[in-house]
């Protein structure tokens, strides 16, 4: 499923992240940067230890990662050519903007990505694992962000959720569908 966005193409897919050939995926991190459990884990995992590398570098620089805000690195044998870091918030009932930390996440990835001259990203189901964000609100607040930041700067050109299973794909669909009205 695919909808145009001025220039841009927003699409969804059943599929594996690391193993997208984009200019970059977003990676679900911690605010340690060190890798994790999900979809942090594996992106480590696949892409090795020049993502790791990369990641001490920005920790020693900055410190820890604050939720909804996003770093960059390279994408070490991944196919993509390089990782956005983002931390998505933990779920604490929505009294905590929760919501707002998530569009966050999404926007300040996609503002690094045209920053950086990168014409195509994919992203996870951010916040959805471990942090227990609700998966029928995270795909309104995330395809909403995204289609906002893509509608006002026109770029990058590409943009797909990578979705993991069927059931996450299901609620990204529905909450297109709802976006589109």
């Amino acid at each position: 499923m695919e909808i145009p966005i001025g220039p841009c193409t927003l699409r969804l897919k059943l599929g594996d992240l690391t193993k997208e050939a984009v200019d970059a995926i977003v990676n679900a991190a911690n605010s340690s940067l060190m890798g994790g459990g999900g979809v942090d884990g594996a992106i480590h995992r696949a892409g090795g230890p020049a993502i790791r590398a990369d990641c001490e570098k920005i920790v020693a620089k900055i410190g820890r990662l604050p939720a909804g805000q996003a770093v960059i690195t390279t994408g070490g044998r991944l196919p993509a050519k390089h990782v956005i870091h983002t931390v998505g918030p933990v779920w604490g009932g929505g009294t905590r903007k929760e919501d707002e930390t998530l569009a966050s996440a999404y926007r300040e990835s996609l503002a690094l990505a045209k920053r950086e001259g990168l014409d195509s990203v994919a992203f996870p189901s951010i916040s959805t694992g471990a942090y227990r964000f609700p998966l029928d609100r995270a795909a309104a607040v995330a395809l909403r962000a995204v289609r906002d930041f893509l509608a006002a700067e026109g770029a990058p050109r590409e943009v797909t959720f990578v979705l993991f299973d069927a059931a996450t794909l299901a609620a990204y669909a529905s909450a297109l569908e709802r976006l589109r009205g």
